[in-house]
This record gives structure tokens, C-alpha cells and sequence, in this order.
């Protein structure tokens, strides 16, 4: 194992204000192929309890954003973050095209992730938006390994966040609403008109914490400087998992805010598919309960993994 171990955590430069719970914190990098997976341990990994991996969204969002769920960590619980391919502090790829960023590809780094630290014989994972996907697809396979499984915001399928997003967008202020359809159709994301209808979307429907905080800001700052992931592979757009759910055997939790952009329409094929899922809805949330209700959702995301 490749590290840089630190006996004082210092999350600081992506929680800012908050003092993590886990005693030790550990940086290093997995090899994968010919590149380099970035990841973060949050606690000690041992063989007597269950670590908790955590697969940020995007695709090609950063982990900073949800750095938050090191609060779980625990003397019980390592929590394991991690940048995927392309972001953040792993491999940027920025001159690789569309044909190479694929489910596929993300899925294999997950299993090189796990086999390099170990965990393979046992662990949980939540995913957060595409994470919660990703996460998704890697459950459908029956890992041996996967205990406990959490979906965090996610569709199960495009054609579900496309719908809902169409919903979302309708109930948006008419001049908001024009000013979107209007930059899009020419291409001009960068105007100032668009960012600001932009803005409102996100605020109703993202993260409703505004202004963002520093650890979600660090994440869009990431996304904006390297959007190689994200521009290629955004979606996928025909992506679906739904008529493959019933497969999943790991007991799940499925979450979602009140507001969230992945509305109930997006989220209820898992509860409906997979055998025995819960679902909690975060009352005061959209996208980001992690951040929006921090703490409610660690005893929500805590009593889960615990039960």
C-alpha cells in the first residue's frame, strides 16, 4: 500500500469547522492499469469490522463534495473516500475520448480499489448520484463481499432523470425558465444570464445551502477546471438498471431530499426492485443531505449500517 499516513487527521480542506471523528487518516494510491486511483482512509481498516466506501457523483465530480460522511468513521468504522479516474487527485486523462470512459471501466477500478486495501471478503458502499449508479451496477453482480448497500440520490434510469428534470425545470419562474431554453439552444452555457438560471436550479434542487460550502465549492471548482469526465460521459444516456434490481442481495437504503433533483419518480424502482429496501426522504433536503441535513443523516445512514 502506497501511503502518506497522518496520526492527526486533517480534513480541514474539505470540511471546514467540523473536527472528524476518526483518529487517523491515511492518503494513498492504487494502481490501476497504467494509472493511479487517489483514496482516503478515514480510521483504521482491520479485519473484525466493516469499512464504508464512498463513490462521489458526476460522473467526474470530485470526492471533497461528500467528505462529510467521514463523520460515520468511527473506532467500528473506517470510511474510505476516493477521486475515480479523471477527477480530482487521481489520473487525469484529459485527451482520452468518449469510447474510453465507460460503466465498465469505473467498475473495474472499484474492484482493483478493493482488492488493493483488502476489503474485498467484506465492506459496505454508498453511492451519491452516479456514485449511487455505480454502486448499483456492482451490487446487480453479487459481490461477496458487499454487506450493506446505500443509494444515495441517484435514477434508476436517465430516462427517469430526464423526466424529472423536465418537471423540475417547468415549476422554475418563467423568466428563469426562458433564459435556460434560450442559452441552450444557441450553446451559450457561459453567459452570465445562463449561470444565473442556472444558479436557481441549483439552489431549489442541488443544494439548497447557499452560499455552497467551502467542501461542495472545492468539488464545482474541481468539475469546472477538468470537465473531461463529466463532458463525455454525463449521463450515460441510455442508461437503466431497473429490470435488473431484483438481483441485488446486500441489504439497502435508499435516500433522497424532499427537493432533490432525483425526485421520488427517480428513486422508487429501487425501493420497488431490489428485495427489502428501505427508503428515507430527508424533509429540508434536495441533492446534498449529506450536507443540507448533516447530521440527521449520519444517525439515518449510521443506525443502517449499525442495525
Amino acid at each position: 500500500m502506497t501511503s502518506t499516513p497522518s496520526a492527526t487527521p486533517d480534513h480541514s480542506d474539505d470540511n471546514p469547522g467540523y473536527a472528524p471523528i476518526a483518529e487517523t487518516t491515511e492518503t494513498g494510491y492504487a494502481p490501476f492499469r497504467e494509472y493511479q486511483t487517489w483514496y482516503r482512509v478515514s480510521g483504521e481498516l482491520d479485519t473484525t469490522h466493516t469499512p464504508l466506501v464512498v463513490l462521489h457523483g458526476g460522473p467526474g465530480c470530485t470526492h471533497n463534495y461528500v467528505a462529510s460522511i467521514a463523520d460515520l468513521g468511527s473506532p467500528e468504522r473506517a470510511v474510505i473516500h476516493y477521486d475515480q479516474l479523471g477527477c480530482g487527485n487521481s489520473t487525469r486523462l484529459r485527451d482520452h475520448g468518449p469510447e474510453f470512459w465507460t460503466v465498465e471501466l469505473f467498475l473495474a477500478e472499484l474492484d482493483n480499489l478493493l482488492h488493493h486495501l483488502d476489503i474485498v471478503d467484506g465492506y459496505d458502499l454508498l453511492g451519491q448520484s452516479w456514485g449511487g449508479m455505480l454502486a448499483a451496477e456492482h451490487a446487480v453482480r453479487r459481490p461477496a463481499g458487499l454487506r450493506k448497500l446505500v443509494i444515495a440520490d441517484s435514477p434508476a434510469s436517465m430516462a427517469d432523470w430526464r423526466q424529472a428534470a423536465d418537471e423540475l425545470r417547468a415549476e422554475l419562474p418563467a423568466a428563469v425558465r426562458e433564459a435556460l431554453e434560450r442559452h441552450e439552444a444557441t450553446g451559450s452555457y457561459d453567459h452570465p444570464e445562463y449561470r444565473a438560471a442556472e444558479a436557481e436550479f441549483y439552489a431549489r434542487h442541488v443544494c439548497r445551502v447557499v452560499p455552497n460550502p467551502p467542501e461542495v465549492e472545492r468539488t464545482n471548482a474541481a468539475l469546472a477546471e477538468d470537465p473531461t469526465v463529466y463532458g463525455h460521459m454525463n449521463g450515460p444516456k441510455d442508461w437503466t438498471i431497473t429490470d435488473r434490481l431484483h438481483l441485488v442481495q446486500a441489504p439497502t437504503l435508499v435516500v433522497n431530499g424532499r427537493h432533490d433533483e432525483a425526485t421520488d419518480g427517480c428513486v422508487r424502482p429501487f425501493v420497488e426492485n431490489i428485495p427489502g429496501a428501505r427508503w428515507h426522504q430527508f424533509a429540508d433536503s434536495s441533492h446534498m443531505p449529506h450536507v443540507e441535513e448533516r447530521d440527521l443523516y449520519m444517525r439515518v445512514i449510521g443506525d443502517f449500517l449499525d442495525g
